[in-house]
């Protein structure tokens, strides 16, 4: 695994085409949308040691986009796709929540509340895949977010690091708005002074969810076996505890 521990000491991971990826810890890594990934960024993946790509988004995100560049079958085939929605839209206190998506970490506990099977499931799958892992979804913020807070919780990480990794994916989605062709229909580009007015108050809650947070407890609650708590914490370069 000579190739995370190098990719591992950057912040930004920079695959050609990736969108909003940073490293977590370990072999862990989040980023948005796969489909932005070239076949160039797809073989840098490979080499960093990435095996398995964790999708958190719904059946009706994964249509691919016009602008989504095109990628042999050969590229991604080395890679474990795997599939964990980790939420349904169509439940009611979702959207009453949430509105149209999760985008702010004062509703990460509801979220939690809402759907402990699901994200039990993604780290199920965290705990069986192949290699070093990618969790993606749509922008990289918020879903592969709160799956990154949990799994720095899991890890030991202090506030300064968990802050650190949530307001990277803030910016990065936000520049990713600066310039893209098209507006987005929820999320407009922030200026500096707005993003970081934002970034103070989301911070805040943020670390409230983290220090209310116990991952190992919320996965032994909801069947995750001591023994895949184990196989994620060595993925995550983490001391059994």
């Amino acid at each position: 695994m000579d190739g995370i521990s190098t990719a591992a000491k950057q912040q930004g991971i920079h695959w050609d085409g990736a969108v909003n990826a940073w490293h977590i810890a370990g072999g862990m890594y989040r980023m948005g949308r796969r489909e932005w990934l070239t076949d160039a960024g797809w073989q840098q993946m490979y080499d960093a040691g990435v095996r398995t790509v964790i999708d958190l988004r719904t059946p009706r995100e994964q249509q691919p986009r016009e602008v989504d560049p095109e990628v042999s079958a050969e590229a991604t085939a080395r890679f474990d796709i795997v599939h964990c929605p980790t939420e349904d839209p169509a439940n009611k206190e979702f959207t009453e929540l949430f509105g149209p998506y999760l985008k702010d970490p004062a509703h990460y506990a509801d979220y939690l509340r809402l759907f402990p099977d699901r994200l039990a499931a993604v780290f199920k799958a965290i705990a069986a895949a192949r290699g070093g892992v990618v969790v993606h979804c749509a922008a990289g913020r918020d879903r592969a977010g709160i799956i990154a807070v949990m799994l720095q919780n899991l890890a030991g990480a202090g506030d300064e690091e968990i802050v650190r990794g949530y307001q990277q994916g803030m910016r990065g989605i936000n520049e990713r708005h600066r310039h893209h062709r098209a507006p987005h229909a929820h999320d407009a580009f922030l200026e500096d002074d707005a993003l970081e007015a934002m970034l103070a108050i989301r911070s805040v809650s943020l670390l409230e969810f983290a220090h209310s947070l116990d991952t190992a407890a919320f996965l032994r609650t909801n069947g995750v076996s001591e023994a895949k708590i184990a196989a994620i914490r060595a993925k995550l370069n983490a001391p059994a505890r």
